[in-house]
């Protein structure tokens, strides 16, 4: 509904409650057609009932009290109609959250595409992230997850709840949405999150930096530092991650890995190792 702006009942920036009276319009002149529409509906309802005792008395006809009841109904239907309006006069809160900042001013004309501010609810907040099609069938609900975002160094955790049933033809991914709490409304709504999601638990496993990994004809192979040489060993790799990757076979735990200057090594070349804690 259209029309002047009588009260702003919230406080720029503050937290709201499902219901609460937002904003006010003036409404004198529907309250005044609903006036008007319940004494015609009064009126009506006073015919009818005349007609009713004059029906059962033989004095009119059935056709002329149909006429008389269909038009109470009218301006039943009528007085609904207006209160439905009187109704959107009034604007609430349709959920509890954190209102922003308001685009509107007491006295100001309201239409219906204005905007009158921004009501996000803060806690929890949902985290819309993808994976790989690959990682797809490794994907579970309640899966727990955390997430960084660009505004604070510090770690948040979230659950899974709801997970894209098919996926995106244009990126090849699959859509996740996790839910995360935010009792102190640290998270902001809109902010960038950097996501880690464990798919899956592999015990004792082998991991080397990515820089070790030597791709060659036949797949992949590593240089590791044996009796103060240099020995090449072909592995097999498993998943990768932004600095490591998961050898599966091909070396053992305790195996000194070569790092540096890999890719000019050859087989039984002295080696200086230099042990590099992670």
């Amino acid at each position: 509904v259209a029309g002047l702006v009588t009260g702003i009942y919230f406080k720029e920036g503050s937290n709201v409650s499902k219901g609460s009276l937002l904003v006010k319009i003036n409404d004198r002149d529907i309250q005044a057609q609903l006036q008007e529409a319940l004494t015609k509906q009064r009126l009506s309802a006073t015919n009818e009932g005349r007609a009713k005792q004059l029906l059962s008395k033989g004095a009119i006809s059935q056709e002329e009290y149909d006429t008389a009841l269909a038009d109470l109904e009218s301006l039943k239907a009528q007085a609904q109609l207006i209160r439905a309006q009187l109704a959107r006069t009034s604007i609430y809160a349709p959920f509890s959250g954190r209102i922003g900042l308001r685009n509107i001013s007491t006295g100001e004309y309201l239409t219906p595409s204005k905007v009158i501010a921004n009501l996000m609810s803060t806690n929890p907040v949902k985290i819309n992230f993808s994976v790989p099609e690959k990682y797809a069938s490794q994907i579970k609900m309640n899966s727990e997850v955390s997430f960084t975002t660009g505004g604070s160094p510090k770690s948040y955790t979230g659950k899974v709840f709801a997970i894209e049933p098919g996926i995106n033809v244009q990126t090849r991914t699959l859509n996740i949405k996790a839910l995360a709490q935010n009792p102190n409304n640290e998270l902001l709504p809109g902010s960038f999150a950097k996501v880690n999601l464990a798919l899956s638990t592999i015990e004792d496993a082998i991991l080397i930096p990515n820089e070790a990994v030597i791709p060659v004809l036949k797949g992949k192979t590593v240089f590791i530092s044996e009796n103060g040489k240099a020995k090449q060993v072909d592995v097999t790799s498993g998943m990768r991650t932004s600095k490591d990757i998961v050898i599966t076979s091909g070396l053992k735990i305790g195996d000194t890995v070569l790092t540096t200057g890999a890719m000019s090594l050859k087989p039984e070349a002295p080696v200086k190792v230099k042990l590099i804690k992670r």
